[in-house]
């Protein structure tokens, strides 16, 4: 048997050669793959944090104005032919002009936040005027084509304005007197639409004899 010529030999030996240069290619590949893998840490998703909710802002109420104090006044005209009384309630006043003799009004109507009112009567009489500070009304009352200029201080009972109504020996009787700060007394009496001068009340108990009957006048609110 002939041995295998130096040509075959070399060619089986560049053959081994190239084969384990593939093979240690291939492995150092691997190798650093793997390497790199367990060098580069893992990087965990951040989780996302909601975001925190915005305040909800409640605007502070704005303060309402308030409210138009409950009292009384009563006082004089400028001309001190007459006196008025004006009682507020609730934001409602009832106002009571007389002369004591035969000129009477009673007025109704409302009072707005700023202590203004206009006041009007089934007669044609108007009352406007302005509440002062809680402490007295200043305003006019036109009656039968006249204007009267009017102060009205805050009254305390027993001052401010009473009334009373009955039937005395078959007529209706309707009465209403202004009892001032000082004591002073003005009011009429209406014998069936009649009007003449009041006679005087007790202040404290509202007492008063009308035509030789004994009534009570009681304070008048709205």
């Amino acid at each position: 048997m002939k041995r295998p010529g130096p040509l075959l030999t070399l060619l089986a030996g560049l053959l081994l050669g190239l084969f384990m240069l593939t093979l240690n290619v291939t492995s150092g590949t691997k190798t650093a793959s793997s390497s790199y893998s367990e060098a580069t840490p893992s990087v965990s998703p951040k989780k996302s944090v909601p975001a925190s909710p915005t305040p909800t802002v409640t605007p502070s109420p704005t303060p309402s104005k308030s409210a138009v104090p409950n009292a009384s006044y009563a006082g004089r005209t400028d001309d001190d032919t007459a006196s008025v009384a004006v009682t507020i309630r609730d934001g409602k006043a009832v106002a009571y002009f007389c002369d004591g003799r035969y000129k009477e009004a009673w007025l109704r109507g409302p009072v707005a936040d700023d202590g203004t009112m206009k006041l009007t009567a089934p007669n044609g009489a108007v009352l406007d005027g302005k509440l002062q500070q809680g402490k007295k009304i200043l305003g006019t009352v036109k009656d039968e084509g006249r204007k009267y200029a009017f102060t009205a201080d805050k009254a305390v009972k027993p001052s401010g304005l009473w009334r009373a109504t009955a039937k005395v020996r078959g007529a209706k009787i309707d009465g209403g007197w202004i009892v001032l700060p000082n004591g002073r007394q003005t009011g009429i009496v209406t014998r069936d639409g009649k009007a003449a001068s009041a006679p005087r009340i007790d202040p404290e108990t509202g007492a008063v004899t009308v035509d030789g009957q004994q009534l009570t006048a009681q304070p008048v609110t709205p």
